[in-house]
């Protein structure tokens, strides 16, 4: 790949802005006749071009506009409300078992400027609305009536450090913050938590701290906790050391905190779940960028038990990145092909299983937000799907469920992230580029 180096730079903040807009636009134009049609990486023998190198790898996104009276578009037989709005970037939804929804809102810690691409880069994706005030806390929704609309509202937790995961375990409450997850005290219809809370775990965060998103499960019986840890870089331009236990999903012992490596050279683990038919852990993932249009398609797959996923050597099994260097042959010859592609650049950002759907349509398989790209044209993502399973393995195309996030020309209303059920199984979707939580429930 090209090495781009520039004296250290001495323009004004508005010719910045201007030179930022000025490549978008560039890179948008540029690549608009390579992107082939997204379908054909869809499921488990994607397409994959040949890879491609850049000077300025192409930066496009979409500009961000209000919903205004507008609601995204539902599946037939669907209809769709606001649960709650006015919200600080929501990321992830859970429910509670007495019916309450917690909202996890969060923005993740400022990222440094060690490159003129992540100048680029930062102004473009703080152009898209990804720069908003975050929360940094837990709001709880309660009182959910016919309409829809939750009637009480209250911060659960407040002050945390870019949250993004949450579970309760018992009258235990996790939530993993970028940098540690935590452990606070949880009684049944509490609407607040004044506890300081105990830290389980260090978890990897700064001062480089390129994938903030910690996302969490817990088992099914309660003893062991999965904690998704994105990659410090694209790929490992901040140095290997930066990558110490990184790219990888770890277990976390409840008890005592102790943790090992589960699965590793995943990229980008931003959704986890397990499947209830055959009861393993399944992840959403984000890969590479700056290699084409259609690369790396990012994924859906089962986590096997120290499995090794490719990240940052190669991708979907032996495809070697050549930009890595020293190779490890020893660790491409057992990357794991990934169970299911969803397409190049689809930023997928939260995963949960149908089981206990109310929505007739959709009872056995996962629904996956996708976030939507920013450095792809055509724009790809933007909407939730609906991947189908059956025993225990996608068995077919993925549906649209929710979608009109962006529109015909290229404004983005809103951007899907954390995906859960309620208590009655309307599907709920974090929206925080619109700040608001979505209920979608049948008609």
């Amino acid at each position: 790949m090209t090495v781009l180096r520039t004296a250290r730079p001495t323009f004004r903040v508005s010719q910045l802005a201007l030179l930022c807009v000025t490549v978008s636009t560039l890179a948008l134009a540029g690549c608009d006749d390579q992107a082939g049609d997204p379908t054909t990486q869809i499921g488990a023998n994607p397409r994959l071009p040949e890879p491609q190198n850049y000077l300025l790898p192409p930066i496009a996104t979409a500009t961000p506009g209000p919903w205004g009276d507008t609601t995204p578009t539902v599946a037939e037989g669907l209809q769709i409300h606001a649960l709650a709005r006015d919200l600080l970037h929501p990321r992830q939804v859970y429910t509670l078992p007495n019916g309450d929804v917690l909202v996890v809102e969060a923005n993740g810690p400022k990222a440094p400027i060690n490159r003129p691409k992540d100048l680029i880069e930062g102004f473009v994706k703080s152009f898209a609305g990804t720069g908003g005030k975050g929360g940094n806390r837990i709001t709880l929704l309660r009182d959910i009536g016919p309409d829809g609309i939750a009637k009480t509202r209250t911060v659960l937790l407040d002050h945390l450090n870019s949250p993004f995961g949450v579970a309760l375990v018992g009258s235990d409450l996790y939530v993993a913050n970028t940098d540690s997850l935590m452990r606070y005290p949880y009684t049944a219809g509490d609407t607040t938590i004044t506890a300081p809370g105990v830290k389980l775990t260090d978890l990897p965060g700064g001062p480089i701290d390129h994938h903030w998103t910690k996302t969490l499960v817990a088992s099914a019986d309660g003893t062991k906790l999965y904690v998704g840890v994105g990659s410090n870089s694209n790929i490992t331009e901040n140095g290997m050391p930066a990558e110490l236990e990184r790219a990888a999903i770890w277990e976390i012992d409840r008890t005592s905190g102790a943790h090992r490596i589960f699965a590793s050279g995943v990229r980008n683990p931003t959704g986890l779940g397990f499947e209830p038919t055959s009861g393993k852990l399944w992840a959403v993932a984000n890969e590479r960028d700056e290699i084409g249009p259609d690369l790396v398609p990012d994924y859906l797959t089962s986590v096997q038990d120290g499995g090794f996923y490719g990240w940052p050597y190669s991708y979907y099994g032996q495809h070697i990145d050549a930009r890595v260097m020293p190779q490890r042959p020893d660790l491409v010859a057992k990357a794991i092909v990934p169970d299911y592609a969803l397409s190049s650049h689809v930023a997928p950002l939260g995963v949960t299983f149908a089981n206990g759907s109310s929505l007739s349509a959709f009872k056995s398989g996962a629904f996956v937000g996708e976030h939507g790209s920013w450095d792809r044209a055509p724009l790809n993502g933007y909407k939730v799907i609906y991947v189908p399973f059956a025993d225990g393995k996608p068995s077919g195309t993925p549906q649209d469920v929710v979608t009109g996030f962006l529109t015909a020309d290229n404004h983005a209303l809103g951007r899907p992230v954390g995906v859960a059920l309620d208590k009655t199984g309307a599907l709920l979707v974090a929206d925080d580029l619109g700040n608001v939580v979505w209920r979608v429930s049948a008609k």
